[in-house]
């Protein structure tokens, strides 16, 4: 029985792994594009008061916050993927924590290959029909993903008993 539940856990961290690079990939791939394509603060309306693609580059973080504060964000990263990572192992039998923690590490670390390889992430979903931050796929992986986890720990018997 023993073997089987080490397959099983087996087969959903290589479901993890592949994952985490597909959206990797995919976050790397649209940044790529964006500044090959769109000039740095050149903005292409897509959808009229909905939606925009929007090339900036974000020296901080969230809203911009903690720009020129690069070695800080470095080790927040790198703390924040060793915590994800061991959460992700320690529940990787329960798929809304696997799903979660997937994301979550995805987005992590396709920002941190910004701030690796140019000092800054490339960010550029623009949302025209409310005043938030412009984004990129890497952050909406982070979102999506913390959303989840909040979801799983809130619904976690183990937790709330």
């Amino acid at each position: 029985m023993e073997k089987l539940k080490d397959y099983s856990k087996n087969k959903r961290i290589l479901f993890s792994s592949i994952l985490i690079i597909l959206l990797i990939l995919l976050d790397q791939l649209s940044k790529y594009w964006i500044n090959k394509n769109i000039k740095i603060n050149e903005s292409i309306n897509i959808v009229d008061n909905l939606f925009s693609i929007t090339n900036i580059r974000n020296y901080g973080a969230a809203w911009s916050i903690l720009q020129g504060q690069t070695i800080f964000l470095f080790l927040t990263s790198i703390v924040a993927l060793f915590i994800f990572i061991y959460f992700l192992i320690k529940k990787i039998n329960k798929l809304p924590y696997l799903i979660a923690l997937t994301l979550a590490i995805s987005g992590t670390i396709g920002n941190f290959i910004d701030r690796i390889r140019f000092g800054f992430v490339t960010d550029m979903i623009q949302l025209d029909f409310i005043n938030f931050p412009i984004f990129n796929f890497a952050d909406s992986c982070m979102v999506i993903g913390m959303i989840i986890l909040v979801y799983a720990i809130l619904k976690d018997d183990e937790i709330n008993e």
